[in-house]
């Protein structure tokens, strides 16, 4: 029968002494780096401790210090604020135990005065790293690149800044994204079918890739730019609803829509308002329970997803992991599971 393991065989598989794995055991100070991990190692290797708590151990016992993270949310409500915010909390319950206390700030406007207000803002209450999630500007930039300077690192998430030198982009392939969109489009009009493309800010570059994903899989396919009007609605319902509606009642030859932007149900209601419900077809992105309903009830066709929940998590953790352990996150980590839903796979 195997003996149960003791502090003793622990410290004679380390080459330390009992008191020392004592200290690593209790937290306690005046263990170098090496002999805690030789320690760590044969905590694991005795089974003194199971794999679990070796693993908690590993984590808690390092003595992290304190650290503020700050997040910079853009001005959009809705489904995407819900989900950013469910990820950020989660993020933050699980690194409380790390000593870690994450700030955020969400901006009113798309002036990019305000982002870099709401950063400064972020700068004053001490943070060591940031999850932006802003426009692209070169005002915006030129801040990012200051933090930077500082050692203060920079994840981006859902919109990239890619002329900064940010650690990573969490966040999905938006120009693949577009492109798939293009393709599920081609399927459901005619070749001469004229199409609505509507686009949230193109000052984001996460909405500019989307779009130009989709015009250039069109144009691969066959269909021309003149083809394809777009509208841009900074995902606003009334403007949504008003520019669409217009559009519809200007050209009678739209036989598709293109929801490149977060207001769909503008753009639902213009088409009813229209009265050409079931004669267009829409093609949207994201989940919420109202997409979910009117794919059901089939007034959308196709809704391409991401994982907004994961966009608002992941940048905290890479972050946390980055000013603690010096782990340096994938230079992309975008989503690669893109979904396409409809009304028979929700």
């Amino acid at each position: 029968m195997n003996k149960k393991p003791t502090i003793q065989m622990v410290a004679d598989k380390a080459g330390v002494s009992r008191g020392t794995v004592d200290r690593v055991l209790n937290n306690r100070s005046h263990v170098s780096p090496d002999v805690y991990e030789r320690v760590m190692a044969a905590i694991q290797e005795t089974g003194y401790l199971t794999p679990r708590s070796t693993y908690q151990k590993t984590l808690f016992g390092q003595g992290f210090p304190p650290i503020k993270l700050g997040v910079l949310l853009p001005n959009w409500t809705g489904h995407f604020r819900w989900e950013i915010m469910r990820g950020i909390e989660a993020a933050q319950a699980e690194l409380t135990d790390f000593h870690v206390k994450i700030l955020v700030e969400e901006c009113e406007t798309d002036i990019p005065e305000e982002s870099i207000e709401k950063l400064d803002a972020l700068l004053k209450e001490g943070i060591q790293g940031a999850a932006v999630c802003t426009m692209n500007d070169s005002s915006i930039e030129e801040k990012i690149r200051s933090l930077t300077e500082k050692d203060i690192p920079v994840i981006t998430f859902n919109s990239d800044l890619p002329g900064t030198d940010r650690l990573c982009f969490i966040g999905q392939d938006y120009t693949k994204s577009g492109r798939i969109a293009a393709e599920l489009m081609s399927k459901c009009i005619p070749p001469s079918g004229k199409i609505l493309a509507a686009a949230g800010n193109l000052e984001f570059d996460g909405h500019r890739a989307r779009l130009d994903g989709f015009r250039t899989r069109m144009a691969e396919i066959g269909f021309p730019q003149d083809q394809i009007q777009v509208i841009e609605t900074y995902n606003n319902y009334q403007l949504t609803y008003k520019k669409v509606l217009e559009a519809l009642q200007t050209d009678d030859s739209i036989k598709a829509i293109y929801m490149a932007n977060r207001s769909v149900a503008g753009c639902t209601k213009a088409v009813e308002t229209a009265q050409k419900k079931g004669k267009i077809r829409i093609i949207c992105h994201d989940m919420s329970e109202h997409t979910r309903s009117l794919l059901l009830d089939g007034t959308i066709d196709f809704s391409i997803s991401q994982d907004l929940h994961r966009q608002g998590y992941l940048p905290l953790i890479y972050l946390r992991d980055y000013l603690h352990k010096q782990k340096l996150p994938p230079a992309q980590d975008t989503a690669a599971n893109i979904s396409i839903l409809c009304s028979q796979n929700l």
